[in-house]
């Protein structure tokens, strides 16, 4: 946090706007005369290179520009996303109307767009990656807003080559919590509401910040655990990873701490039971639901001390009216509330009037 905070901060001009950049790293915006040269630096694990979206304002001319450049007039009037946790962009912004095409729109958790949905007016175009792409051009957007875990594009590329501009938003890549909400702002740009954006993003800031000072001088950081068993192995946040920094930032000691692993961590069950069977908490069980379940699909999980004491805490409070996860869907955007709950889970005094909003304790 300390690096960030004394880092050099990336100063921008939209139309004449002054914005900041702080904590997001994989994007960057030169400004071109009255266009904006977006650049997505990092647009999956292991890039070597980015790509580049230069943005004008509708009626007016592009400036010279490479051939490597794809040409967006803005404001956009229609848009597909293919992540729900673009879906809270939209809407923080007020532009959920502009969304017409989805996949899988069960998956979205938000009641604003959930309204669009039932109303007929956002398009299911069928799974993620094999997504309908006769029916996404028939409601030619005027860019769809995707992501990519490598450098195949898959069908995003089928789409390019129909005349159709893919942006990638590589939020996901982000390791500061507040680096991935920092995102709105790139959404921000494509409907020119960058003011916006900044309110948004500084009242997010704010809230993190205020928590996490909270926190700093509590002379105990109950001990944590998290994860859970899949298949052989044991999966669970590296230290580097932006669960990690959460828990830190909460007051907690993350007992992978010290790992360098940005991703995730493939462990035995021997060897987290070594480390962590008297752990005070035990946040994040993937979809578990209760004990019982957890008892169910693993005994083993029983002889864990936050199990005996009923100390176990699952993020999936808060489901959307078809199953889909608000945590999985506005935990990008909103830290500061997923910060909140950490604080309220590990030391509750210093926060009673919060109440849990993603998380909460499994009892049964």
């Amino acid at each position: 946090m300390k690096k960030l905070l004394t880092a050099a901060i990336l100063f921008v001009t939209f139309a004449g706007h002054a914005q900041s950049i702080r904590y997001a790293t994989g994007f960057r915006v030169t400004p071109m005369g009255s266009a904006n040269l977006v650049e997505v630096t990092y647009p999956y694990k292991g890039a070597t290179s980015g790509y580049k979206y230069l943005l004008v304002k509708r009626g007016t001319t592009a400036p010279k520009h490479g051939d490597d450049v794809k040409v967006i007039y803005t404001p956009i009037q229609r848009i597909v996303c293919t992540s729900t946790t673009h879906i809270p962009l939209l809407d923080y912004l007020e532009v959920s109307n502009k969304l017409v095409g989805f996949p899988t729109t069960d998956y979205i958790s938000s009641e604003k767009t959930r309204k669009l949905i039932d109303a007929g007016k956002v398009e299911e175009l069928g799974i993620d990656k094999g997504m309908n792409i006769e029916k996404l051009v028939m409601l030619k957007p005027d860019m769809v807003m995707s992501y990519t875990m490598t450098a195949d594009l898959g069908q995003l590329k089928k789409i390019q080559e129909l005349g159709i501009p893919v942006v990638l938003n590589a939020e996901y890549l982000e390791e500061h919590p507040l680096g991935r909400a920092e995102w709105i702002k790139f959404m921000a740009l494509f409907f020119e509401k960058e003011k916006e954006a900044d309110k948004i993003f500084s009242m997010i800031e704010q809230n993190y910040l205020e928590t996490k000072k909270l926190v700093s001088r509590v002379s105990k950081r109950p001990t944590v655990l998290s994860g859970v068993m899949y298949s052989d192995a044991w999966f669970m946040p590296g230290g580097r990873n932006y669960a990690a920094k959460l828990l830190n930032d909460a007051g907690t000691d993350y007992l992978w701490k010290a790992d360098s692993t940005k991703g995730f961590l493939q462990l035995s069950f021997e060897a987290v039971f070594e480390k962590a069977y008297a752990a005070d908490l035990w946040i994040g069980i993937a979809s578990f639901g209760t004990l019982e379940e957890m008892k169910n699909a693993d005994e083993r999980y029983t002889k864990f001390n936050p199990y005996q004491i009923r100390q176990v805490y699952t993020y999936n409070a808060r489901q959307g009216a078809k199953g889909g996860s608000e945590f999985l869907e506005l935990g990008y955007l909103r830290p500061d509330i997923i910060l909140k709950d950490l604080v309220k889970i590990a030391h509750p005094e210093l926060l009673p009037a919060h109440e849990l909003y993603f998380h909460k304790r499994l009892i049964k």
